[in-house]
């Protein structure tokens, strides 16, 4: 790649482009085929499945089938260039196999002066265009007239391959980097379901109240293994974040794996949080909502920290519990099958202190907790390491498209590219 020579630019509503590039509207660049507009009675158990926005966004949901006869632009098969146009509106490559498309999705078919893959790249940065044009406060979309009217910029067909192949060699990377997370976590799953019950080279086991354990091992509610009455947190409103100030912890701070978001973080004034101030090893559990039996174990690498009221701290003590091995321990299928039982059926989910104080634990031997949850460990830090590397390629990738996608940078075409 080479600084763009040419001094000469075209301005857009978009962006400014070289002037030996050419401005299309959308229209211009490919036909919009809506999909078919079926019914619920349409809905099969067997046949073609039909591609709906919620299949586009997780590829666990279900589909549902259609085994009659369709005109054959509806069509999908594999490769095909997908635009979602309301309620979620995105960009998307379909890799499902056969199937036909449903409404509010448009498969595109790009004219021959346009990389089906350059466009799927220039969609995504022209989509946010479109969203900002989207009508509707509950249902987002947008309308035909304003897809057409949109403008691209539109590079030779050859640059425009060139373009796509060094995206799509950035994506080819970040889908790797989620195979191995993905392959991490599932292997740290396994990890937790063997050694949170039959821990490292035990060869007798005894039945208890939360199922087979070594026989050396003994069970403890959490009230017993904690050295305070449990607390709830500070009960005041988040101020905006300061280095100066402590932390403000919420549980919309919690994340799933049980770390800090860095998400819009808020502090609390220093005279709200003095009796709430975290220390090494104390573990805050989500009381109510919808995140009820989320944790997080707090490090002094996070900082000066206070908790918020719907959370509510134990402090363990570690000469019988290591809060590592706690904290694995709140992240197992064992303690969520525990917290569903809890749950009241209620219209806000909640478990309080007195509940969770109940909470019966495996509590093997100081040495085997930490072998334990050394091996854990081991498998978060791979998870880590993978995760900061995707957020690098996502960085990388997101600063490529704009300065490709706008020609601030070209490519070489040729040999020597």
């Amino acid at each position: 790649m080479t600084e763009n020579p040419k001094p000469g630019y075209n301005n857009t509503e978009i962006m400014g482009i070289p002037h030996d590039w050419a401005i299309k509207k959308l229209s211009e660049v490919g036909k919009f085929i809506n999909g078919c507009a079926f019914k619920p009675s349409d809905w099969k158990k067997s046949g073609i499945p039909i591609v709906r926005i919620q299949n586009l966004n997780d590829t666990q949901a279900e589909f549902n089938y259609f085994d009659g006869d369709i005109d054959k632009k509806y069509i999908l098969d594999d490769g095909d260039l997908l635009l979602s146009w309301s309620a979620s509106l995105g960009v998307y490559l379909w890799q499902g196999g056969k199937a036909v498309l449903n409404q509010h999705i448009f498969k595109v078919i790009p004219e021959e002066v346009v990389d089906k893959l350059f466009l799927f790249y220039m969609l995504h940065k022209t989509i946010e265009i479109l969203k900002r044009r989207v009508h509707g406060s509950t249902m987002r979309h947008f309308k035909k007239r304003e897809l057409d009217a949109t403008e691209i910029a539109l590079p030779p067909l050859q640059e425009q391959q060139k373009i796509a192949s060094i995206l799509s060699t950035a994506d080819d990377a970040i889908q790797k980097t989620d195979a191995i997370i993905a392959k991490t976590e599932e292997l740290k799953k396994g990890l937790m379901q063997e050694l949170l019950t039959r821990g490292i080279g035990h060869t007798r086991f005894k039945k208890t109240e939360i199922g087979e354990i070594p026989e050396e091992w003994d069970t403890k509610k959490l009230g017993e293994i904690s050295i305070n009455k449990p607390e709830y947190g500070a009960n005041v409103p988040a101020i905006d974040h300061s280095q100066d100030l402590p932390r403000y912890v919420r549980i919309t701070d919690i994340t799933t794996n049980g770390k800090l978001s860095e998400d819009e973080p808020k502090s609390i004034k220093s005279e709200d949080a003095i009796n709430y101030i975290l220390k090494e090893g104390d573990l805050v559990f989500a009381r109510s909502g919808a995140t009820v039996g989320k944790t997080y174990l707090y490090r002094s690498s996070d900082g000066l920290c206070a908790f918020a009221g719907y959370l509510i701290r134990f402090k363990p003590n570690t000469k019988i519990i290591q809060p590592d091995f706690l904290f694995y321990y709140t992240h197992s299928d064992y303690y969520y099958t525990w917290v569903k039982q809890k749950l009241r059926p209620t219209a806000q989910p909640n478990i309080n202190a007195k509940e969770y104080a109940t909470l019966n634990l495996p509590v093997p031997t100081l040495s085997e907790q930490r072998k334990i949850s050394d091996i854990l460990y081991t498998a978060d830090k791979k998870i880590e390491i993978e995760r900061q590397r995707k957020e690098k390629l996502n960085k990388l990738k997101k600063g490529l498209m704009q300065v490709l996608l706008t020609g601030k940078i070209r490519v070489k075409i040729g040999d020597d590219a």
